[in-house]
C-alpha cells in the first residue's frame, strides 16, 4: 500500500496538546484515558490546501489534513480517530506510527446537509475507518497522485484504502479482491451502453466497500454456527444458509469489480 511523499511545502509540524481535542470533541473520562493510554503525541504534520499543493478548493473540500498520531502500543481505538476527526473542522488523513510502523487510515468526512452552524462539530459526517497494513517507516513514498481538485486529490487518497478494506475482507471467501484500474488509461469497453460498466462516486464505493464488509462478518458468524452444531438436519440447514450468504457476497464482490473508477 502506497506511503504518500507529503510536499514540503505542505509541512505544517505543530504538537496538538490532547486537551484540545478533549475540548473540541466533548470527550467522556474514558475517551480521555483511551488518549492517554493508547496515544504518545499528536502531531499535525501536513496541510494539505490550495497554497500548498497548488488545486483549486472545492465546496466540500477545501484543505485536507495530515495528522501523525505516534501510538504506545500496536492498537488504536476508532473513538480516539472520530474525536480527532469531530474536533478538526476538515478531512483527515492519518498517519500511525509505532515501533518504527507506520500505516494509514482514515475515513470519509463530508458536510452534513443541514449542519446547525459553522462551528458546529455535527455539521460533519464522519463514516467507517479504513487503513492499510504496517509498513516499514523506511518504506519508499510515491508522490501525491494527479488530481484536478482538492475533492479529487480526497477521492485519489481514501481510494486505496477502502480497495485495501475490500481485499482483506474477501480473502477467506476465495474470491480475487477487484483490481484497480486508472481511470486515466482504464476507458470503456467497446460495446452498447447497457455493456458499459458503472462509474460511482467514492461514496457509493464506500458504501458498496462497506457491504461486502459485512456480508463477510455474516459468513464467518454461519461458519462458526455451522462448526458448533452436531444434529445432522440442522447441520443440512446451516449449509444451505451458508451457501446463500456466500453467493451475496460473491456478487457484491463482483459488482465492486465491474464498477471499479481507479
Amino acid at each position: 500500500m502506497t506511503l504518500y511523499a507529503w510536499p514540503k511545502q505542505a509541512a505544517f509540524g505543530r504538537v496538538v496538546p490532547k486537551s484540545k481535542i478533549y475540548e473540541h470533541a466533548t470527550a467522556s473520562a474514558a475517551l480521555r484515558e483511551r488518549f492517554v493510554q493508547q496515544v504518545e503525541q499528536i502531531n499535525w504534520a501536513y496541510k494539505l490546501a490550495p497554497e500548498t499543493v497548488n488545486l483549486p478548493a472545492t465546496p466540500a473540500v477545501t484543505e485536507i489534513q495530515v495528522f501523525r498520531l505516534s501510538l504506545k502500543g500496536a492498537s488504536l481505538d476508532q473513538d480516539v480517530l472520530k474525536a480527532i476527526d469531530r474536533a478538526i473542522p476538515f478531512p483527515l488523513i492519518f498517519e500511525l506510527a509505532q515501533g518504527g510502523r507506520i500505516k494509514l487510515t482514515a475515513a470519509y468526512k463530508r458536510p452534513a446537509p443541514t449542519p446547525k452552524s459553522a462551528a458546529d462539530s455535527s455539521r460533519w459526517v464522519v463514516g467507517s475507518y479504513f487503513e492499510t497494513d504496517w509498513q516499514p517507516e523506511s518504506t519508499l513514498r510515491q508522490p501525491l497522485p494527479v488530481a484536478l481538485d482538492m475533492a479529487g486529490l480526497y477521492e485519489q487518497l481514501l481510494s486505496p484504502l477502502v480497495q485495501g478494506k475490500v481485499a482483506n475482507a474477501t480473502d477467506d471467501a476465495g474470491v480475487p479482491a477487484p483490481q484497480i484500474r486508472d481511470c486515466a488509461t482504464a476507458g470503456y469497453t467497446a460495446g452498447t451502453p447497457a455493456t458499459q460498466p458503472e462509474r460511482l462516486t467514492l461514496e457509493q464505493h464506500i458504501e458498496l466497500a462497506e457491504a461486502i464488509v459485512s456480508q463477510q462478518k455474516q459468513v464467518e458468524r454461519i461458519r462458526t454456527r455451522l462448526g458448533r452444531e452436531k444434529q445432522f438436519n440442522k447441520r443440512v440447514a446451516i449449509n444451505a444458509e451458508l451457501r446463500d450468504a456466500k453467493q451475496q457476497l460473491q456478487r457484491l464482490i463482483e459488482k465492486q469489480a465491474a464498477t471499479q473508477r481507479y
